[in-house]
Protein backbone atom coordinates (compact mmCIF):
# COMPACT_ATOMS: atom_id res chain seq x y z
CA UNK A 1 0.00 0.00 0.00
CA UNK A 2 1.36 3.58 -1.18
CA UNK A 3 1.85 5.91 1.46
CA UNK A 4 0.69 9.46 0.97
CA UNK A 5 3.38 11.88 0.02
CA UNK A 6 2.43 15.36 2.02
CA UNK A 7 3.76 18.92 0.84
CA UNK A 8 5.01 18.77 4.33
CA UNK A 9 6.88 15.99 3.83
CA UNK A 10 8.37 17.58 0.49
CA UNK A 11 9.59 20.62 2.13
CA UNK A 12 11.68 18.81 4.80
CA UNK A 13 13.40 16.69 2.26
CA UNK A 14 13.95 19.56 0.11
CA UNK A 15 15.24 21.31 3.89
CA UNK A 16 17.49 18.29 4.91
CA UNK A 17 19.00 17.78 1.41
CA UNK A 18 18.88 20.88 -0.56
CA UNK A 19 16.92 18.94 -3.60
CA UNK A 20 14.11 20.17 -6.14
CA UNK A 21 10.70 20.30 -5.46
CA UNK A 22 9.83 17.31 -8.38
CA UNK A 23 13.12 15.48 -7.43
CA UNK A 24 11.78 15.50 -3.74
CA UNK A 25 8.85 14.32 -4.54
CA UNK A 26 9.72 11.42 -6.75
CA UNK A 27 12.35 10.72 -3.98
CA UNK A 28 9.57 9.82 -1.60
CA UNK A 29 7.58 8.25 -3.94
CA UNK A 30 9.88 6.01 -5.16
CA UNK A 31 10.76 5.27 -1.68
CA UNK A 32 6.84 5.17 0.14
CA UNK A 33 7.73 7.60 2.24
CA UNK A 34 10.47 6.46 3.60
CA UNK A 35 13.43 9.53 4.33
CA UNK A 36 16.42 7.43 4.55
CA UNK A 37 15.97 5.98 1.10
CA UNK A 38 14.73 8.65 -0.50
CA UNK A 39 18.16 10.45 0.32
CA UNK A 40 19.95 7.49 -0.92
CA UNK A 41 17.95 7.33 -4.21
CA UNK A 42 18.27 11.59 -4.42
CA UNK A 43 22.45 10.68 -3.89
CA UNK A 44 22.39 7.88 -6.53
CA UNK A 45 20.83 10.47 -8.78
CA UNK A 46 23.51 12.91 -7.67
CA UNK A 47 21.22 15.41 -6.39
CA UNK A 48 22.46 16.18 -2.77
CA UNK A 49 26.07 16.07 -4.38
CA UNK A 50 25.55 19.91 -3.85
CA UNK A 51 25.67 19.36 0.03
CA UNK A 52 28.24 16.80 -0.07
CA UNK A 53 30.87 18.81 -2.00
CA UNK A 54 29.75 22.28 0.23
CA UNK A 55 33.60 22.10 1.40
CA UNK A 56 35.46 22.38 -2.27
CA UNK A 57 36.52 25.09 -3.99
CA UNK A 58 34.78 25.82 -6.98
CA UNK A 59 37.38 28.71 -8.69
CA UNK A 60 37.12 28.03 -12.17
CA UNK A 61 33.88 28.80 -14.26
CA UNK A 62 32.57 30.56 -17.15
CA UNK A 63 31.66 34.54 -16.82
CA UNK A 64 28.99 36.15 -19.32
CA UNK A 65 28.25 39.38 -19.65
CA UNK A 66 25.43 40.82 -22.15
CA UNK A 67 22.63 43.45 -21.96
CA UNK A 68 18.90 43.50 -23.24
CA UNK A 69 18.27 44.41 -27.09
CA UNK A 70 17.67 47.86 -26.44
CA UNK A 71 20.93 48.44 -24.39
CA UNK A 72 18.87 49.26 -21.27
CA UNK A 73 20.11 47.15 -18.83
CA UNK A 74 23.11 44.58 -18.12
CA UNK A 75 23.76 41.70 -16.66
CA UNK A 76 27.27 39.63 -15.95
CA UNK A 77 26.88 36.64 -14.21
CA UNK A 78 29.40 33.95 -13.32
CA UNK A 79 28.69 30.38 -13.65
CA UNK A 80 31.95 28.57 -11.02
CA UNK A 81 33.11 25.02 -11.12
CA UNK A 82 36.33 23.45 -9.81
CA UNK A 83 38.47 22.46 -12.83
CA UNK A 84 39.43 24.53 -15.98
CA UNK A 85 38.82 21.01 -17.86
CA UNK A 86 34.87 21.39 -17.31
CA UNK A 87 35.19 26.03 -17.74
CA UNK A 88 36.40 25.09 -21.12
CA UNK A 89 34.02 22.31 -22.35
CA UNK A 90 31.58 23.61 -25.00
CA UNK A 91 28.81 22.19 -23.18
CA UNK A 92 29.53 23.99 -19.68
CA UNK A 93 29.60 26.93 -21.49
CA UNK A 94 26.40 26.69 -23.53
CA UNK A 95 24.72 26.26 -20.10
CA UNK A 96 26.62 29.38 -18.70
CA UNK A 97 25.03 30.82 -21.64
CA UNK A 98 21.63 29.80 -21.35
CA UNK A 99 21.62 30.95 -17.36
CA UNK A 100 22.66 34.22 -18.63
CA UNK A 101 20.40 33.93 -21.20
CA UNK A 102 17.99 33.47 -18.64
CA UNK A 103 18.43 36.37 -16.41
CA UNK A 104 18.01 38.89 -19.18
CA UNK A 105 15.21 37.55 -20.10
CA UNK A 106 13.15 37.97 -16.84
CA UNK A 107 14.93 40.99 -16.03
CA UNK A 108 16.64 39.32 -12.26
CA UNK A 109 18.19 41.37 -9.78
CA UNK A 110 19.97 39.07 -7.28
CA UNK A 111 21.28 35.54 -7.75
CA UNK A 112 18.23 34.24 -5.29
CA UNK A 113 15.88 35.49 -7.93
CA UNK A 114 17.87 33.89 -10.86
CA UNK A 115 18.03 30.77 -9.20
CA UNK A 116 14.12 30.37 -8.87
CA UNK A 117 13.52 31.16 -12.44
CA UNK A 118 11.79 28.67 -14.41
CA UNK A 119 13.17 27.26 -17.70
CA UNK A 120 11.38 24.84 -19.66
CA UNK A 121 9.75 23.52 -16.48
CA UNK A 122 12.74 23.25 -14.44
CA UNK A 123 13.98 26.42 -11.84
CA UNK A 124 17.59 26.86 -12.52
CA UNK A 125 18.63 25.68 -9.34
CA UNK A 126 17.31 22.43 -10.47
CA UNK A 127 19.43 22.70 -13.59
CA UNK A 128 22.07 23.40 -11.76
CA UNK A 129 22.09 20.39 -9.36
CA UNK A 130 21.33 18.71 -12.32
CA UNK A 131 24.45 19.58 -14.30
CA UNK A 132 26.41 19.05 -11.14
CA UNK A 133 25.26 15.49 -10.92
CA UNK A 134 26.23 15.23 -14.38
CA UNK A 135 29.77 16.60 -14.37
CA UNK A 136 30.61 15.68 -11.02
CA UNK A 137 31.61 19.06 -9.32
CA UNK A 138 30.49 21.41 -7.42
CA UNK A 139 29.26 24.40 -9.48
CA UNK A 140 26.90 27.20 -9.03
CA UNK A 141 26.27 31.00 -10.12
CA UNK A 142 28.35 32.65 -7.41
CA UNK A 143 28.21 36.33 -8.71
CA UNK A 144 25.92 38.22 -10.20
CA UNK A 145 26.44 42.26 -11.08
CA UNK A 146 23.40 44.25 -12.88
CA UNK A 147 23.29 47.89 -14.19
CA UNK A 148 20.68 49.78 -15.80
CA UNK A 149 21.30 53.22 -17.87
CA UNK A 150 20.59 54.94 -20.86
CA UNK A 151 22.95 52.95 -23.09
CA UNK A 152 25.10 49.65 -21.30
CA UNK A 153 28.04 48.08 -23.06
CA UNK A 154 29.00 44.18 -22.31
CA UNK A 155 32.39 42.95 -22.79
CA UNK A 156 33.77 39.08 -22.44
CA UNK A 157 37.41 38.62 -21.81
CA UNK A 158 39.90 36.20 -22.04
CA UNK A 159 37.47 33.38 -22.97
CA UNK A 160 35.05 33.93 -20.71
CA UNK A 161 37.27 34.97 -17.55
CA UNK A 162 36.38 38.28 -17.38
CA UNK A 163 32.92 39.85 -17.99
CA UNK A 164 32.10 43.72 -18.09
CA UNK A 165 29.57 45.95 -18.00
CA UNK A 166 29.68 50.21 -18.39
CA UNK A 167 26.39 52.19 -17.87
CA UNK A 168 26.27 55.22 -19.75
CA UNK A 169 24.16 58.37 -20.04
CA UNK A 170 23.70 58.33 -23.68
CA UNK A 171 23.91 56.10 -27.02
CA UNK A 172 27.76 55.29 -27.60
CA UNK A 173 27.65 52.47 -30.28
CA UNK A 174 30.43 50.09 -30.74
CA UNK A 175 32.64 52.26 -28.39
CA UNK A 176 31.44 51.29 -25.42
CA UNK A 177 33.02 48.01 -25.82
CA UNK A 178 35.66 49.57 -26.03
CA UNK A 179 35.85 51.02 -22.89
CA UNK A 180 34.23 48.16 -21.12
CA UNK A 181 37.62 46.43 -22.38
CA UNK A 182 39.41 49.11 -20.61
CA UNK A 183 37.96 48.28 -17.31
CA UNK A 184 38.82 44.76 -18.03
CA UNK A 185 42.57 45.48 -18.78
CA UNK A 186 42.82 48.24 -15.90
CA UNK A 187 40.61 47.27 -13.65
CA UNK A 188 40.27 50.77 -12.40
CA UNK A 189 38.72 51.15 -8.78
CA UNK A 190 36.16 54.22 -9.79
CA UNK A 191 34.71 55.94 -12.66
CA UNK A 192 36.69 59.27 -11.30
CA UNK A 193 37.93 60.56 -8.50
CA UNK A 194 34.60 62.00 -6.63
CA UNK A 195 33.26 58.18 -6.88
CA UNK A 196 36.56 56.42 -5.17
CA UNK A 197 34.99 54.66 -2.27
CA UNK A 198 36.38 57.64 1.04
CA UNK A 199 37.77 54.77 3.16
CA UNK A 200 40.24 53.72 -0.29
CA UNK A 201 41.17 57.24 -0.36
CA UNK A 202 42.42 57.41 3.25
CA UNK A 203 43.99 54.35 3.09
CA UNK A 204 46.07 55.36 0.22
CA UNK A 205 47.04 58.15 1.70
CA UNK A 206 47.92 56.90 4.62
CA UNK A 207 50.29 54.57 2.74
CA UNK A 208 51.71 57.64 0.67
CA UNK A 209 51.95 59.51 3.77
CA UNK A 210 54.07 56.70 5.41
CA UNK A 211 56.28 56.41 2.08
CA UNK A 212 57.14 60.19 1.81
CA UNK A 213 57.91 60.17 6.02
CA UNK A 214 60.21 56.65 5.42
CA UNK A 215 62.28 58.12 2.33
CA UNK A 216 65.27 60.23 4.73
CA UNK A 217 65.35 63.13 2.39
CA UNK A 218 62.52 63.68 4.01
CA UNK A 219 63.92 63.94 7.49
CA UNK A 220 62.82 66.96 9.92
CA UNK A 221 60.55 68.25 7.33
CA UNK A 222 57.63 70.03 7.84
CA UNK A 223 54.16 68.12 7.77
CA UNK A 224 52.90 71.10 5.55
CA UNK A 225 55.23 69.69 2.93
CA UNK A 226 54.58 66.20 3.50
CA UNK A 227 51.04 66.63 2.76
CA UNK A 228 51.81 69.14 -0.48
CA UNK A 229 53.22 65.96 -1.82
CA UNK A 230 51.04 63.87 -0.49
CA UNK A 231 48.56 65.23 -2.62
CA UNK A 232 50.47 65.16 -5.55
CA UNK A 233 50.71 61.40 -5.09
CA UNK A 234 47.26 60.83 -4.46
CA UNK A 235 46.38 62.60 -7.78
CA UNK A 236 48.65 59.92 -9.53
CA UNK A 237 46.77 57.53 -8.01
CA UNK A 238 43.59 59.21 -9.33
CA UNK A 239 45.12 59.18 -12.82
CA UNK A 240 45.85 55.92 -12.74
CA UNK A 241 43.24 54.11 -10.84
CA UNK A 242 40.26 55.76 -12.30
CA UNK A 243 38.40 54.98 -15.22
CA UNK A 244 37.74 58.57 -17.35
CA UNK A 245 41.45 59.23 -16.09
CA UNK A 246 43.28 56.68 -17.30
CA UNK A 247 45.08 56.20 -20.78
CA UNK A 248 43.23 54.65 -23.47
CA UNK A 249 44.37 51.50 -23.62
CA UNK A 250 43.76 51.61 -27.83
CA UNK A 251 45.69 55.24 -27.93
CA UNK A 252 47.78 56.04 -24.67
CA UNK A 253 47.76 59.16 -26.29
CA UNK A 254 43.81 59.96 -24.88
CA UNK A 255 42.89 59.61 -22.08
CA UNK A 256 39.46 57.21 -21.32
CA UNK A 257 37.55 60.62 -20.82
CA UNK A 258 38.96 62.44 -24.13
CA UNK A 259 38.04 58.97 -26.04
CA UNK A 260 34.30 59.01 -24.93
CA UNK A 261 34.23 62.72 -25.64
CA UNK A 262 35.04 61.77 -29.43
CA UNK A 263 32.22 59.44 -30.14
CA UNK A 264 29.49 61.20 -27.97
CA UNK A 265 30.52 64.55 -26.37
CA UNK A 266 26.88 64.63 -24.47
CA UNK A 267 27.72 60.73 -23.09
CA UNK A 268 28.99 60.84 -19.48
CA UNK A 269 29.95 56.99 -17.74
CA UNK A 270 27.62 56.48 -14.42
CA UNK A 271 28.83 53.27 -13.46
CA UNK A 272 30.76 49.90 -14.27
CA UNK A 273 30.72 46.19 -13.13
CA UNK A 274 33.72 43.92 -13.63
CA UNK A 275 33.06 40.55 -12.81
CA UNK A 276 36.46 38.17 -12.64
CA UNK A 277 36.60 34.46 -12.06
CA UNK A 278 38.08 33.78 -8.37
Amino acid sequence: MSVAITAADINKLRQMTGAGMMDCRKALTENNGDFEAAIDWLRKKGAKVAALRGDREAKEGVVIAQTTADNKVGIAVCVSCETDFVSKNADFVAFAQSIADAAIANNVSSIDELNNVTVNGAKVADLVNDKLASIGEKIGITKLERIDADYVASYIHGANRIGVLVGFTGNVGEGGKDIAMQVAAMNPVAVDESSVDATVVERERAVITEQIKADPKMAGKPDEMVSKIADGKLNAFFKESTLVNQSFVKDASKTVADYLKSINADAKIVSFKRVALG
